[in-house]
């Protein structure tokens, strides 16, 4: 793609003890076709030799730039990467993942086609299971323009929209000052709800252009700890705040709190003294079984609402099959 009349789009990447994973993240993005990239390598205290990396990767590349910083979580790293961007776009790329050559060209081309009235543009992820190296592409081969309105039904219902940061494409405008909120887990599903109502129009791409690595040891296989509660205050606010705008998406964000419960609860499993968490999670998903017993939600929700009916062991056992077929598979 020509340099020429075309913007400057600024890719923001979060950088913690990724040593491993980094090369593959930076190589993937210094080869896009889409050139005039700024390139925001944010080492939020890494211990390991990922700043390392980073600085060997800055010293030939000159559109990108390392800033290292003191450990402030992944909200703290990508506020500090809106703080000092200069682009006109900003994409969010995590330093353990990676993307297709044309990532960036295809978001830009999808708001191209709406002559650029619309502010945010979408890609699907691909999964990439980090135990087996097996890929999931999750999207359905389909480009729509949608409003910010249906994309935040879809996304309660898990259809095609998912919450997080990356695999998206948005006007500098759109990131408020400390937009994402710092020192909680789950981040994304308390912003990027804020994106959507923001939006009359979003392009939509479901086609998987993000690898999104699925490692034993990430933020969200990690073990429980009463900070993965975090998901279930930032799903909550996502409610509130989607409700005050949409009432009638009621009952598609009470779906998703239902389904942060589920989640919730199935870290859990595996860890001893939760019982009181657990008695909390499930009374919250029988009081509210309404919201995943409907066609519109999807029908894992059901099928794991039946199993949990019949006893908290025998879920435990349905839910670990199911872990194991879906790494190795």
């Amino acid at each position: 793609m020509a340099v020429a009349n075309t913007p400057l789009i600024t890719v923001i990447v979060p950088i913690y003890n990724v040593e491993n994973y980094l090369k593959k993240c930076l190589n993937s993005i210094i080869n896009q076709q889409y050139k005039k990239l700024e390139i925001l390598l944010i080492d939020d205290g890494s211990t390991d030799l990922s700043g390392k990396i980073a600085d060997e990767y800055a010293a030939k590349d000159n559109r990108i730039k390392v800033v290292h910083k003191e450990n402030g979580g992944l909200s703290d790293a990508r506020n500090y990467g809106l703080k000092i961007m200069t682009g006109e776009y900003v994409t969010f790329i995590d330093s353990d993942d990676y993307v297709t050559e044309d990532y960036v060209s295809f978001m830009f081309n999808l708001l191209k086609q709406t002559n650029f009235t619309a502010p945010l543009a979408i890609c699907s992820l691909i999964n990439v299971y980090g135990n087996s190296g097996r890929q999931k592409d999750n999207g359905n081969q389909t480009e729509k323009v949608l409003s910010g309105k249906k994309c935040i039904e879809m996304m309660c219902y898990h259809n095609l929209i998912d919450t997080c940061a990356y695999a998206k494409l948005g006007k500098k405008e759109l990131y408020s000052n400390d937009f994402f909120p710092k020192g909680k887990l789950f981040e994304d599903i308390g912003s990027t709800y804020k994106l959507l109502l923001q939006c009359d129009k979003v392009a939509c791409g479901f086609i998987g252009k993000y690898y999104y690595v699925i490692r034993p040891n990430s933020i969200v296989t990690a073990k429980f700890s009463n900070k993965k509660l975090d998901l279930l205050e930032m799903t909550d606010q996502m409610a509130q705040g989607v409700v005050a705008a949409h009432p009638d998406l009621k009952n598609a964000v009470l779906r998703r709190q239902v389904y942060a419960r589920f989640s919730t609860l199935n870290q859990t499993l595996n860890t001893k003294n939760v019982k009181d968490t657990q008695l909390k999670l499930i009374k919250y998903i029988k009081t509210n079984k309404k919201a995943i017993l409907n066609r519109k939600a999807p029908k894992r929700d059901r099928l794991a609402y039946y199993l949990l009916c019949l006893g908290l062991p025998f879920y435990r056992y349905a839910w670990s099959k199911y872990e194991q077929h879906k790494g190795e598979s």
